[in-house]
């Protein structure tokens, strides 16, 4: 197996001219599939980088992606990698001050864009982003117009038709310009390539984060390169050449993003999948490779525990994943044990691991022949973990990011006098060298009684309840706990005397000031649409306490 460390781009194109007819990925098409080849997903890079030099992309400007997961994204992205530009994805789901944010605070000159709704997010705020001087759109060229009159509509002001034909550029017209320029020039491509330096910049993700403005998190091709390599190491007998991925995960997460990149390193086939329609794809498709967030894990465990004979409950979830998985990883947010142990029982092996975008990603996996379902794993090879006075996880290596961009201040404060990367979780080493993560070290309640309670370690014993889809502590500055429930299904009758005695388990195992003495069902959900959850499904806790506020405070009255 090859672990040369190689900018990200150059991964693509290592082993080429032995995969170029091999399909890279399978798209959707109607009722079937398309295959897209090795040989036409590079060309395509190539295209997007050369196009991208001619109009003015120079080394380390930043490029930034806004759309869903496609072909066109990720050879977009790396062909921004390619030109020597730094790769800044934006979540499709972010709204026009969202976007508007990220572009300008990144400096972003060139705009990738896919989808009209997104298109009007943009034009939303355009005199926002007066720094971009070319936005590159995915869809038809025709559909602009369509685009601008929605906006006017709404009352917003929108550019001129010449401005628009000035500034934007169909991705159709930018990879004919990368096509011409291929052919009066085919070795300018190699060129660039064999030029661009593993401790370049190569992509800049912004961090969801739980509070305040995202940070833009700058790292370079030796970050993801040795995390990489590490990663595979780590999984050996798992992670394989030529294997079967499903691919559903965002591309602008650095969990998706390196799915896609450890692809081209290993030769992956990813056919991909959207989060509406994936688990309805897995016994389609019947993977190899499987990545995803807890959400989806959890949720093939429920199914298969709703069946009470085990010969069955192993049948069905074999089935309900196609019944080859080799390697499974879960990760985003933490996976209780239970769900880990469902999967190990019908013959499948789920991993966890542990990192940050900071990390790029991964700081602690556990391993085919060395895990514990209570922990995310041991350090990776070129990693090195340890734990500050009050807990907090330190991190230092060669995956560890530059800094965040335009923050010099955020910059110092992330790291330790040392020079350790201060996560900002609270962990514990177990005896035989596994991490457990306890906390987030910001979220830590501190009673009227000076004791600090983690609420998280609270809220992580209700993860797998049937009942309670959602559980938050509060009670910063009070004499007791209390907490907000939502619920999976609508409130019955005998709901409340079930949470209630849920409640009192856990409570038993608890020290009396963890203890939730009180708690209120909420009928309003959380989700990422209206700001409680982050789009990797984290909980943005102060927001929750603001838009709940009173029902919890109510609960001291």
């Amino acid at each position: 197996m090859d672990l040369e460390l190689r900018p990200t781009p150059c991964d693509l194109f290592a082993r080429l001219d032995e995969r170029r007819d091999r399909p890279r990925f399978w798209v959707p098409d109607g009722t079937s599939w398309r295959p897209v080849t090795w040989g036409a997903f590079a060309l395509d890079v190539e295209k997007v980088a050369r196009a991208l030099e001619a109009i003015g992309l120079a080394p380390g400007d930043r490029a930034a992606m806004l759309g869903p997961s496609s072909v066109s994204w990720f050879a977009s992205a790396l062909g921004i990698q390619a030109a020597h530009g730094v790769m800044v994805p934006i979540y499709p789901a972010s709204t026009a001050d969202q976007v508007a944010y990220v572009v300008a605070h990144s400096g972003a000159k060139v705009l990738f864009i896919d989808g009209e709704a997104l298109f009007e997010r943009v034009l939303e705020r355009w005199s926002e982003h007066a720094n971009v001087q070319r936005f590159i759109w995915a869809g038809e060229p025709s559909a602009l117009e369509a685009i601008v009159h929605n906006v006017r509509a709404r009352g917003r002001p929108v550019p001129s038709s010449a401005e628009l034909d000035r500034r934007v550029m169909p991705l159709s017209a930018l990879l004919a310009r990368g096509r011409d320029l291929r052919a009066k020039d085919p070795a300018a491509f190699t060129q660039m390539l064999s030029s661009l330096s593993l401790d370049r910049p190569g992509t800049m993700i912004y961090t969801s984060g739980t509070t305040g403005n995202p940070k833009g998190v700058v790292l370079t091709h030796r970050n993801f390169a040795s995390n990489a390599r590490d990663w595979i190491v780590a999984l050996e007998g798992r992670a394989k050449e030529n294997q079967v991925d499903l691919f559903w995960l965002p591309p602008s997460h650095i969990f998706g993003w390196g799915e896609l990149c450890n692809g081209n390193i290993l030769g992956w086939t990813s056919w991909l999948a959207t989060p509406k329609d994936v688990l309805e794809k897995m016994p389609i498709v019947k993977p190899s490779v499987f990545l995803s967030v807890p959400a989806y894990w959890e949720k093939l465990a429920q199914q298969a525990l709703a069946i009470e004979d085990p010969v069955a409950r192993k049948a069905h979830l074999v089935a309900a994943t196609g019944g080859n998985l080799e390697m499974c990883l879960s990760g985003g947010a933490g996976l209780k044990a239970r769900v880990k142990e469902v999967f190990l029982d019908a013959g499948i092996l789920l991993l966890e691991g542990y990192g940050l975008t900071e990390t790029s990603p991964t700081l602690t996996l556990n391993r085919p022949d060395d895990f514990r379902f209570d922990t995310v794993g041991k350090p990776l090879a070129s990693v090195r973990v340890k734990l500050a006075a009050d807990g907090e996880i330190l991190a230092k290596g060669p995956n560890v990011f530059l800094g965040y961009h335009e923050d010099p201040k955020a910059t110092a404060e992330a790291f330790d006098e040392g020079g350790w990367f201060k996560t900002g979780d609270i962990g514990r080493f177990t005896e035989d060298g596994f991490l457990r993560i306890v906390d987030r070290k910001k979220e830590i309640l501190v009673t009227a009684g000076g004791k600090n309670v983690p609420p998280q370690n609270i809220e992580l014993r209700f993860k797998d309840d049937p009942e309670i889809a959602q559980l938050v502590v509060y009670g910063d500055g009070k004499k007791f706990l209390v907490a907000g429930v939502w619920l999976h299904a609508a409130i019955g009758p005998e709901t409340h005397a079930r949470v209630e005695a849920r409640i009192a388990e856990v409570n038993r195992d608890l020290a009396s000031y963890e203890t939730i003495k009180k708690f209120t069902i909420m009928e309003r959900p959380l989700t990422i649409e209206d700001g409680f959850l982050t789009p990797t499904l984290k909980l943005k806790r102060k927001k929750v306490y603001e838009a709940f506020g009173a029902q919890l405070e109510a609960l001291y009255a």
